[in-house]
């Protein structure tokens, strides 16, 4: 599994002391820089390749100020013209939120799905879940 460690922010915590639920989202959109990267390497978003279907969150328990955040990523589905990345948020040796999120290869200009070529699939088999365990 791809990591990348966070150290929350003051103003991202809310009125009841934890992190905010609209943050760990954000946090995993940057942790898949690595996978983005696969389809522009530059990540210049004049040449994006990809766009989001669609994504799911699931807290297990909060998250705190002033203590690292690990978030681990890996692919858990190639499909033909889409993939599914698993992501995990740890804190204090406890897993606190999972996320599944799902993007599709597109092409912006033509407005439709492109399949996944064969040196993404390899790019992206780098971190199959599977794979990575």
């Amino acid at each position: 599994m791809l990591e990348m460690q966070i150290h929350p922010r003051f103003q991202e915590t809310d009125a009841l002391g934890h992190i905010n639920n609209t943050v760990p989202a954000v946090w995993f959109e940057s942790a898949r820089d690595p996978l983005f990267r696969v389809f522009t390497p530059d990540l210049d978003v004049r040449d994006w390749r990809l766009i989001l279907a669609g994504y799911s969150v699931q807290f297990k328990r909060e998250l705190f100020y002033g203590e690292v955040v690990t978030l681990k990523s890996a692919i858990k589905r190639i499909g033909g013209s889409s993939f599914t990345v698993w992501q995990e948020a740890w804190q204090g040796g406890e897993l606190a939120v999972t996320a599944e999120t799902t993007l599709i290869h597109f092409d912006y200009q033509s407005r439709k799905a492109l399949p996944l070529t064969h040196e993404q699939r390899e790019g992206l088999g780098r971190w199959l879940l599977e794979a990575s365990e």
